[in-house]
């Protein structure tokens, strides 16, 4: 048991990092984010929170309010308990993938305009094979942004229809 306490908090800290990058939060947010991502579904108490991340009451409650605030996080409460139960937003897990394909169109179309571009050039400007623009990269990134945010989308259709359980 304690290896897996040990083996939880090696990866609070390293995905706390990442997120604190990827989503631009305080080191304590992204860590609470983290320790309720890698709890899961049974949910995490606010008294856990200031025990096991080691932070005063008051930093806890002010990372747990703009966590909820941004919507990455939401409770739950327990019959009979008074206790609210923290666990990740599956809406903020869907933002995240809506986010990845607006980006990846936007390359997608930059890299559409770029080969277009190379594609006239190469027609009417360079006369010598050996000096044309090679547009194969283009279109193998094309392909690869078309793969991926198909299979992105799926994911993003199968959260929504709840054929996750996080």
């Amino acid at each position: 048991m304690k290896e897996i306490c040990q083996e939880k908090m090696r990866l609070v800290e390293k995905l706390g990092v990442h997120l604190e990058n990827r989503e631009n939060l305080a080191p304590v947010a992204a860590r609470i984010l983290a320790y309720v991502i890698l709890t899961g579904k049974k949910g995490v108490t606010f008294e856990e929170m200031v025990t096991t991340l080691c932070a005063s009451k008051s930093t806890i409650s002010t990372h747990i309010n703009h966590l909820q605030d941004l919507n990455k996080i939401e409770y739950f409460t327990k019959t009979g308990d008074r206790k609210k139960y923290f666990v990740i937003n599956k809406d903020s897990v869907v933002q995240h993938i809506d986010n990845l394909i607006s980006e990846w169109q936007e390359v997608r179309e930059l890299h559409l305009e770029i080969k277009e571009y190379k594609k006239s050039i190469n027609q009417h400007k360079i006369e010598k094979k050996e000096e044309k623009f090679d547009l194969n990269f283009h279109n193998d990134y094309i392909k690869f942004i078309d793969g991926a945010t198909a299979s992105i989308e799926e994911l993003r259709t199968k959260i929504i229809e709840k054929k996750f359980d996080f």
